[in-house]
């Protein structure tokens, strides 16, 4: 079972990047998805989060409102659009799956990516 996160970047203040995380192995039709993002220094913490269905999602409160994540779940892929960045979002970013809805803490996933860098410069 492998989970791809693609998509990071080196952008500026204001731009727009897409993550894409591809699982292979399995399909993932049935988990949660989420994304969660890791800052130099920082612990790893929780930014987005797609039901099973695609019917429900989640968001820290730094990142609602500029972030959205989605699922192609025959294409056994989720997504993480990012807009309006701002350099606080620059971070190491994984996507990870689980089976409950307890999709804030890492503890509760199940499967993990190995992350992809995005840098925002100002």
């Amino acid at each position: 079972v492998q989970l791809q996160a693609s998509g990071g970047g080196l952008v500026q203040a204001g731009d727009s990047l897409r993550l894409s995380c591809a699982a292979s192995g399995r399909t993932f039709s049935r988990y949660n998805m989420g994304w969660f993002r890791q800052a130099p220094g920082k612990e790893r913490e929780f930014a987005a989060a797609i039901s099973w269905s695609g019917g429900r999602t989640y968001y820290a409160d730094s990142v609602k409102g500029r972030f959205t994540i989605s699922r192609d779940n025959a294409k056994n892929t989720w997504y993480l659009q990012m807009n309006s960045l701002k350099p606080e979002d620059t971070a190491v970013y994984y996507c990870a799956a689980q089976y409950n809805w307890k999709i804030v803490t890492t503890d509760n996933y199940d499967y993990w990516g190995q992350g992809t860098l995005v840098t925002v410069s100002s």
